[in-house]
Order: C-alpha cells, then sequence, then structure tokens
C-alpha cells in the first residue's frame, strides 16, 4: 500500500471550494485538489436537505492529513465539515511519485 491519501470535502460554494483548494496547494498541504458540482442528499437536525455544493477531492500524503484537517476546520463554513480520509491502494506509479514530490 502507498502513504497516498485522498481527502474528500463538500463545501456551501464555488468560491469557497476554490480557497480552500489554492490555499491547500500553496502551503504544499496537497498535491493536486480537483472540484466538481454535487448535488448532496443528507438529513441534518432532524430535517432532510438536498444542496448543491462542491466536492473536493484532496490528493496528499498520510503525514500531510493531521494538517490539512486542521486547515479544513480553521476556514470551513460549515458547522461539522465532512472529511473523509481515503488510502490510495494502487495507482499510477508516476503520479504518486509526483504526488509526493510536490508535498515536500
Amino acid at each position: 500500500m502507498s502513504s497516498e491519501f485522498c481527502v474528500l470535502l463538500c463545501t456551501a460554494s464555488e468560491g469557497e471550494s476554490e480557497q480552500l483548494a489554492k490555499l491547500l496547494v500553496e502551503e504544499r498541504l496537497a498535491a493536486c485538489v480537483n472540484v466538481t458540482a454535487v448535488r448532496s442528499f443528507y438529513r441534518w437536525q432532524g430535517e432532510l436537505c438536498a444542496d448543491k455544493e462542491c466536492l473536493l477531492i484532496i490528493k496528499t500524503v498520510k503525514s500531510k492529513i493531521d494538517r490539512i484537517v486542521a486547515r479544513i476546520n480553521e476556514v470551513h463554513s460549515y458547522e461539522v465539515p465532512e472529511i473523509l480520509v481515503l488510502p490510495v491502494v494502487a495507482g499510477s506509479e508516476q503520479y504518486l511519485e509526483w504526488v509526493e514530490r510536490s508535498v515536500s
């Protein structure tokens, strides 16, 4: 298993997504962040909600995860942001090496 991970995160707006993506890449916490529009269905405070959101797919390494989570919690607009960390079990060796170089 590699040391690379993907962090999934949703935001309320494209602007917030762009701000977070740029911040994480500029601070070398992420090698790359993909941003795409999604529609999310969930229950919040007893009510069914359906909202347009932006999904961020953050590519990073294990040693950066705690700092990424801290930065997200510092700047995110949600009371409880979705932060899911998924291990990369396989991938292009060249791409994974690039991820490592990009965050070091």
